[in-house]
């Protein structure tokens, strides 16, 4: 069967989960038989430390340095990665702001980004804002697999479960996810408080027959109605079926050019303990 996920754009950044993040991007490209490309997008140090500008050109210059100390690094382990068997990736870089913006105009031309979550306790995070994957969601527009910064050891796609809503952002996810759920094994859907009231005359279109469509069969898991702290419980329901990849919406709001996210994306961005494949 061949996939409709033709390139694949994944994100580097001087983080220890990086490495990682990169052969799991090479094993999907590989998978799906997709073009890889790698784009290197972090925020320069002076832009992170402009107070330094007004120090003196030394301090300016010393942080130039470790800007290229890093990409070296980066691009070290990129090349150690490339010699594993597997589809190669080309290299990109961009030291251009806002980064989230510079490398969502490159997604524009990718269908399938892969993302790191979010780890505070890394060095190298502060390069890229904490909020650069609901930002690239939203500016870009483009599906993306968010990677654990804890890493990820098994394969991806193998049972995966779809956190259900009747929404466009979960839609789209879902419509995204088709290529991996035609492949998985075992496809389990979570949903809550769905199925109200319709003046519907005729067969329904729902998940179950658009799925169906595309050859997927499905494992329902309803409950009447939506818990107060969904998110844990959505955590707790995927590891009870041993799901490698969760398939989910990506919610919220901007406030004043800030994106202030829904309270179970907050929760699975934060606490996400497997793959997570989100769209907005």
């Amino acid at each position: 069967m061949t996939s409709p996920i033709r390139t694949i754009l994944v994100h580097l950044d001087p983080t220890a989960a990086t490495p990682r993040r990169l052969a799991l991007a090479r094993e999907l490209a590989g998978a799906h038989g997709a073009q890889l490309s790698a784009l290197y997008a972090v925020t320069p140090s002076f832009i992170e430390l402009p107070y330094t500008m007004a120090i003196g050109p030394t301090v300016a210059a010393s942080l130039v340095e470790i800007d290229e100390q890093r990409r070296e690094r980066v691009l070290q382990a990129f090349d150690k990665e490339m010699i594993r068997p597997g589809p190669l990736a080309t290299w990109s870089q961009t030291d251009d702001v806002p980064t989230e913006g510079a490398f969502a105009q490159q997604a524009f031309y990718a269908d399938l980004l892969v993302l790191g979550q979010h780890d505070p306790a890394d060095a190298g995070s502060p390069s890229v804002p904490p909020d650069f994957v609901e930002n690239v969601l939203v500016s870009s527009g483009r599906p993306a697999i968010v990677v654990p910064h804890i890493g990820w050891q098994r394969a991806v796609g193998e049972t995966i479960a779809i956190a259900w809503k009747e929404s466009p952002e979960a839609a789209r996810a879902v419509r995204a996810a088709v290529p991996f759920l035609q492949r998985a094994a075992k496809v389990h859907v979570f949903a809550w408080g769905e199925g109200g009231a319709s003046r519907l005359v005729g067969p329904p279109l729902d998940l179950e027959r658009y799925l169906l469509a595309h050859g997927v069969h499905v494992t329902w898991h309803r409950e009447e109605s939506e818990p107060p702290r969904i998110g844990e419980l959505l955590l707790s329901r995927v590891f009870d079926v041993g799901a490698d990849l969760l398939v989910m919406g990506c919610y919220g709001h901007s406030r004043a050019r800030e994106w202030i996210l829904g309270g179970a994306s907050r929760t699975l961005l934060q606490s996400m303990t497997l793959p997570v494949l989100m769209a907005h």
